[in-house]
């Protein structure tokens, strides 16, 4: 299971896609509000989540991905859920994704020292140990980095990539005209 975490403020293009995008592709994908259900963007567009933080399962996660926006980076970095799930993927292997502002949590939790990463601008310096590429993604081992809004469909197909079956991934990529 991929799990997308939602919290007051987030991206919405950048989490969205990332659903769409997996769900497009046939990845189990769900996405999961931070202190309820339904989670208001950062541009006031009011998305119900398929669960809520307390509901997540570890049994089966492929991966966990954070989207970015502002207060929507700030308020998943104080949920101990959001970090304990970072923190379960990591440690057992799994994919931890986080674009725009997100790759911060990860730079904050010690996350990124000696590895590759991207983040949007202005949060630069919270990535603590990593190397800056700027690339609009940037994987390295089993964490993936996106730059901010422009890298939503690049960072989806990132995701798609990884965990689709390669033939869905390729009919996703010729069906959204990216190659």
């Amino acid at each position: 299971m991929t799990y997308v975490f939602l919290a007051n403020g987030f991206e919405e293009i950048e989490a969205l896609t990332a659903v769409d995008l997996l769900r497009r592709a046939n990845v189990p994908v769900q996405t999961v509000g931070v202190g309820g259900r339904q989670i208001v963007g950062s541009h006031q567009i009011p998305v119900m989540a398929d669960i809520e933080e307390s509901e997540i399962s570890l049994d089966d996660i492929e991966m966990v991905v954070l989207p970015g926006g502002l207060p929507g980076t700030p308020n998943l970095e104080q949920s101990q859920i959001v970090k304990d799930t970072v923190v379960a993927c990591y440690e057992k292997g799994a994919y931890v994704a986080a674009i725009c502002a997100a790759p911060s949590i990860l730079g904050h939790m010690g996350l990124l020292k000696g590895r590759r990463a991207t983040v949007s601008d202005g949060f630069i310096s919270d990535i603590i140990g990593a190397q800056y590429t700027g690339e609009l993604v940037t994987m390295d081992g089993k964490i993936i980095t996106g730059r901010g809004p422009t890298a939503a469909v690049a960072f989806a197909l990132q995701l798609t990539d990884l965990l689709a079956e390669k033939e869905a991934a390729e009919k996703l990529r010729n069906l959204m005209r990216c190659q």
